[in-house]
């Protein structure tokens, strides 16, 4: 699949989609083993650079290929009719991350249905780990899966933070978010500069939006 192909403020979503519910967990320092940490200080957290891989025979120069540091900024997320848009300062990123009902039943006269993200993309870094720090101190839920390029939905499963800690995810993880619980949400993020971007276009290639549940939404 090429890059063209993915239009993030633009996603095709086909009618009749169907959407494939994941589990919601509570992120703790144990649930979070093989995913990512618990941010405690945003200030301190080790985000790990990933030393890029050669690709033939010869190795890596000692101290070389992990050398790209570190970026931040602010990650903004706010609920626009059936849409939710997420901004992120720290690599210039413009999305449609989510959706609260399939594109195709909106606007048939039927309520939008609250505590839920509909998740049609979803990405990885094999350069770097990435945290999210919520600057309003609300919940919210990262989505994630194990690392190999032959994920599936029911890979998937959502963490979820009740604001007072961070979500810190590990390199080569499948991830998106985050998802505030409520209307919009800001986080502080802290990514490998680099930015490789790994994509997976779970609605095109899997025919399912991934369900994401939203606890205590308002």
């Amino acid at each position: 699949m090429s890059e063209a192909s993915f239009d993030y403020l633009n996603p095709e979503i086909a009618p009749g989609t169907r959407v494939f519910d994941v589990p919601l967990v509570r992120a703790t320092r144990q649930s979070l083993k093989g995913f990512g940490e618990i941010v405690r200080d945003p200030k301190t957290h080790k985000v790990e650079i990933a030393t890029w891989p050669p690709r033939g025979w010869r190795k890596l120069d000692a101290g070389t290929g992990n050398e790209g540091g570190t970026t931040e900024g602010t990650f903004a997320c706010e609920w626009q009719g059936n849409q939710l848009i997420g901004r992120n300062e720290a690599v210039g990123g413009h999305y449609v991350i989510g959706f609260r009902d399939p594109p195709d039943l909106v606007g048939q006269g039927a309520a939008p249905t609250p505590g839920r993200v509909l998740l049609w993309h979803c990405n990885y870094h094999p350069d770097g780990g990435q945290f999210f720090w919520p600057l309003d101190g609300k919940p919210f839920v990262v989505p994630v899966a194990p690392p190999g390029d032959d994920v599936k939905p029911e890979d998937f499963v959502a963490f979820w933070s009740d604001g007072n800690h961070g979500i810190y995810i590990h390199p080569d993880v499948w991830h998106e978010g985050p998802f505030p619980v409520g209307p919009s949400g800001r986080f502080f993020d802290k990514q490998g500069k680099v930015h490789a971007r790994i994509s997976c276009d779970i609605a095109r290639e899997f025919g399912v939006l991934l369900g994401v549940q939203l606890p205590n939404a308002v």
